[in-house]
């Protein structure tokens, strides 16, 4: 298939020894190229975006009264008790109380609501409650207020989004950082006033009970399309984060754009369990799209990381679902645990038709193994596909929607426009990938300098990422990440090493016995890895628990072996492995290793990870260092 020949649909032609998918309802691959004399393909699909009501708050508001007795919202009391429900209709009437409070306030126009702590209920109406009240929602994590020292990063994010409203349900964790701040021209929302001393304090059951007027439906009716709705971070993991302006627009448009790309078989009115934090673009998606469409979202309270998977865990094993999402990082720790737990496996397969990952590049072997035990249970392959964008594209952009066991990034959603730019000159096959949307900001809040650096001459945003074709030259097949230009760096040899493509060869050659890796360093002679290992994985492959693998020197032996087969297919200096060392800690999301979505920041590990990397390049490494 050549590169303009960019349209097939339905399943895939199988393997004789494979089944086939069990059917997800996905939309049809029907893609226009333009191949421009420059070089750069300009990639769309010919679907077109579905009508949509961009209001997103009417929208929500008019889907809770349509079927109020419904449950809207489930959490375990505690986190980890009996689930409490909350119907469509106490939600509707949760935010329509937020948006009359906010109107009582004779708030500035424009003037933010800033929302801290985990998923809620209450969370979840504020934010909606705010956003119909035209005061834009700016959620943030909690973890700002929670780090201690000078509070740098909070400070900045309240200096850039000038809250008049910070809803902290409950303010007892934080109410030091809270004294060290300066909240005279703020009004704090929480739960627990007795635990806080700011000037003003509004108690969330008051703002709760505020009596409704008609006030609040004609401010939902006088929101324009691009008005501000939501404020959300980057990661800030190159520096302090940038505060993204998402408007209603921008909203809706994404919501349409996502339901469309998972089809007619998969609906989101049915039960969706998600932990992802709803101040990540990605876990905000998943709750404006269930609420939309009338399904129940069970909030869990659990993460990809020791001490909280194990809620994830007890939550699959009682609720089956038809789609389910998560990170990379949680897919692997998933696939560890399905492969011990037999009941787990036969809920999590029961009703499964769709699975997707977003935050970063998925290792091919964990995909593998999900799939050979879908297989066992069900009879059939699950379709997994991806969602690839970030926060100024308001959440994915890119979906895979043509059935295929390769892992990548997809194809475009309807209304997108691709940019792909050669990277590497005429013949590359790599591509630096640019984007032009309803879906995609219009900048950074009070940062023009940097709303202008985001955007190339033609207003397309630049991702800041390198991609490549599945397979060469055909499209149809979906694009593979290929690594951030970010994170391309220069050995002190001269040899370039290409981060993305490089650090999946080595979590591939090393799976299942490691979790994650980063690969150290620039200016350095070679390349050397801290790697996690997997408990689970260890066990299965060296049959030896973790603590004895590593006294006996087993899985530094089995790792050594890896990494030299990997090193014979790839020789060159950007790819060989020269050393290794095991961590032992897991990923410290107070320093900045780890993000609140789970994925993996490559800076912040080996910046706080500074001894472990003197010990990879010491002059005589010691017994622990793998070398290879």
């Amino acid at each position: 298939m050549g590169p303009l020949d960019a349209a097939h649909s339905g399943q895939e032609s199988a393997p004789a020894d494979l089944p086939p998918f069990r059917d997800a309802g996905l939309m049809p691959v029907d893609l226009e190229v333009d191949a421009r004399a420059d070089g750069a393909l300009l990639v769309r699909s010919r679907v077109p975006i579905a009508e949509h009501d961009w209001n997103v708050p009417r929208a929500i508001r008019a889907a809770a009264r349509s079927h109020p007795d419904k449950p809207a919202l489930a959490r375990r009391e505690g986190g980890t008790g009996d689930w409490r429900f909350t119907s469509y209709g106490e939600l509707a009437d949760r935010i329509d109380a937020v948006s009359q409070w906010l109107l009582d306030q004779s708030l500035p126009a424009g003037a933010a609501v800033m929302i801290m702590g985990p998923n809620s209920p209450a969370f979840a109406a504020v934010a909606l409650g705010a956003m119909a009240a035209g005061a834009p929602a700016a959620p943030v994590s909690l973890q700002y207020a929670m780090l201690g020292g000078d509070l740098g990063r909070l400070r900045h994010v309240l200096d850039r989004v000038r809250p008049a409203v910070l809803f902290i349900e409950d303010a007892r964790p934080v109410a030091a950082a809270l004294e060290a701040l300066d909240l005279r021209n703020i009004t704090l929302i929480t739960a627990t006033p007795e635990a806080v001393r700011a000037a003003r304090v509004a108690p969330l059951a008051e703002v709760f009970a505020t009596r409704v007027t008609a006030a609040v439906e004609a401010r939902v009716n006088a929101l324009r399309p691009d008005d501000h709705a939501h404020y959300l971070l980057t990661s800030g993991s190159t520096g302090l984060p940038k505060v993204v302006a998402i408007s209603y627009a921008n909203l809706a448009a994404n919501t349409a754009q996502g339901t469309q790309a998972t089809g007619e078989v998969l609906r989101w009115d049915g039960a969706i369990l998600n932990w992802l934090p709803w101040h990540h673009t990605a876990g905000a998606s998943v709750l404006r799209s269930t609420l939309l469409a009338g399904g129940t979202f069970y909030i869990d309270d659990g993460k990809p990381l020791p001490g909280l998977l194990e809620i994830s865990l007890r939550n699959l094993k009682e609720i089956p679902v038809e789609y389910y999402t998560n990170v990379p990082l949680g897919f692997t720790l998933l696939a560890d645990a399905l492969e011990a737990d037999p009941d787990l496996r036969k809920v999590f397969f029961s009703g499964l038709r769709l699975m997707l990952f977003g935050g970063a590049a998925l290792a091919q072997p964990v995909y593998d193994r999900i799939q050979k035990m879908a297989i066992s249970e069900t009879g059939h392959r699950i379709m997994m596909t991806s969602a690839y964008g970030s926060t100024e594209t308001t959440a994915g952009f890119l979906a895979g929607y043509a059935y295929t066991d390769k892992v990548g990034l997809g194809l475009p959603l309807p209304g997108v426009t691709l940019k792909l730019v050669p990277h590497d000159g005429p013949g590359s096959q790599r591509w630096e990938v640019r984007v032009k949307g309803p879906n995609v900001t219009r900048g950074y809040l009070n940062d023009p300098e940097r709303t202008a650096a985001a955007f190339d001459d033609e207003g397309f945003y630049c991702m800041g990422d390198l991609a490549t074709f599945i397979t060469p030259g055909e499209i149809a097949g979906g694009l593979a990440f290929a690594g951030r230009l970010a994170e391309e760096f220069k050995l002190s040899t001269g040899a370039w090493v290409y981060g993305g493509p490089a650090r999946e060869a080595v979590l591939n050659a090393l799976s299942p016995l490691i979790t994650e890796l980063v690969l150290c360093e620039e200016n350095r002679p070679c390349l050397g890895i801290l790697a996690w290992p997997s408990a689970e994985g260890v066990k299965r492959e060296l049959g030896l628990d973790l603590p004895e693998a590593i006294a006996s020197g087993r899985l530094a032996g089995a790792m050594r072996e890896r990494l030299a087969a990997h090193n014979a297919v790839h020789p060159i200096a950007s790819m060989r492995i020269a050393r290794a060392v095991i961590l032992f800690t897991p990923p410290d999301p107070n320093a900045h290793e780890v993000s609140d979505k789970g994925s993996i920041n490559r800076r912040g590990v080996i910046d706080n990870r500074a001894v472990e990397v003197a010990r990879l390049y010491a002059d005589a490494p010691d017994a622990g260092v793998i070398v290879v």
